[in-house]
């Protein structure tokens, strides 16, 4: 067994390959085995692989299953303590894997850990998809310390310090290998986006700690497969919240956030609408079209699951406190401890 596999799921990205991949192995090798799990890509991704770096481990998946089954698909191959999620348009720099297994082997607790995500285009800026660690409201919105909605802060150092969170992207997670599996993985059915949340939602759910180490430093180009604005990107965000609620909430809380989350994604379409967005509008329709259909599916995976009360969540609306009390930084949240 090894102790630490940096996987890069890779699909059609050899580009990205091209330009991160030599850092990677450079700033990896002392420490960590790495591998490129790749899904059917239809470019000369593994090919590219096995001429130019041999020292990677390739595995080569069947099928385009996306990010969750792609993972869960590579990963069940892989014998090793931790499991390193890493994205293709990732930068790593020196010392980014010593200080988060560090970390995580202080306190068997940990099920999963993020570095600190900076923007590749603007360094000095957080980076959309994890900033400094993720968060969720009560109704089921995701945001981070360094980024809510689209108001992305500098980083000045002012959440460098070690702290539990609630959700760690998937951009670049760290997590325990033993409990990846005994939580059955990524939800395949999401396919892609937020499947990370659900499963740092899960491990909460089951008295495991999730948590940031801004001592460690990556730069996320981001939008590498589907880029920000989408359509697609649009129905699975909407769609897979919806899923990330149902299977999580606990009872008490459920029809009184659906309710809310009903009419706040009208209003989110019905605006889309408005700025042209028709595409988006009718992604929303179906996101939540889909969700119905596969609520008995969702309903068998809730009954298996563990339900409590879970921390790091704000207890206020984050969609009120940024567009009517014009919050835009995280540091103006207020958390209970």
């Amino acid at each position: 067994m090894i102790k630490v596999a940096v996987v890069i799921l890779n699909w059609n990205g050899q580009k990205f390959l091209e330009k991160f991949l030599p850092k990677v192995v450079q700033f990896s090798a002392d420490f960590a085995s790495v591998f490129v799990a790749d899904n059917a890509s239809t470019d000369d991704s593994v090919f590219f692989l096995k001429k130019s770096f041999p020292e990677v481990k390739v595995i080569e998946n069947s099928e385009n299953g996306g990010f969750a089954k792609g993972y869960n698909d590579a990963l069940s191959k892989i014998d090793a303590d931790y499991y390193v999620l890493l994205n293709s348009d990732i930068e790593v720099t020196e010392n980014w894997i010593q200080p988060v297994i560090e970390l995580m082997d202080s306190d068997p607790k940990i099920a999963a850990c993020q570095p600190k995500i900076c923007s590749f285009q603007e360094p000095a800026k957080f980076e959309y998809a994890g900033a400094s660690g993720g968060y969720i409201d009560k109704l089921g919105y995701p945001f981070c310390r360094g980024r809510l909605f689209q108001s992305i802060e500098e980083d000045k150092g002012q959440y460098d310090d070690i702290t539990e969170i609630f959700w760690a992207t998937g951009a670049c997670m760290f997590v325990r290998a033993k409990i990846f599996h005994d939580l059955g993985g990524l939800d395949s059915d999401f396919f892609a986006h937020m499947e990370e949340i659900d499963f740092c939602w899960r491990a909460k759910n089951n008295s495991y700690k999730i948590m940031v180490c801004p001592k460690s430093v990556v730069y996320h180009v981001g939008g590498g497969t589907l880029p920000k604005s989408s359509s697609r990107k649009t129905y699975l965000n909407f769609r897979n919240d919806l899923i990330l609620l149902y299977k999580n909430l606990p009872s008490n809380r459920l029809f009184y956030v659906f309710i809310i989350r009903f009419i706040l994604d009208y209003i989110a379409a019905i605006k889309f609408l408005v700025e042209g967005g028709l595409m988006d509008f009718v992604a929303v329709v179906r996101a939540h079209l889909s969700f119905y259909k596969s609520i008995l599916k969702n309903k068998e995976k809730r009954q298996r699951m563990k339900h409590m009360p879970v921390t790091e969540v704000y207890n206020g609306s984050i969609v009120f406190s940024y567009f009517v009390k014009q919050k835009k930084f995280f540091s103006q949240l207020k958390f209970p401890r």
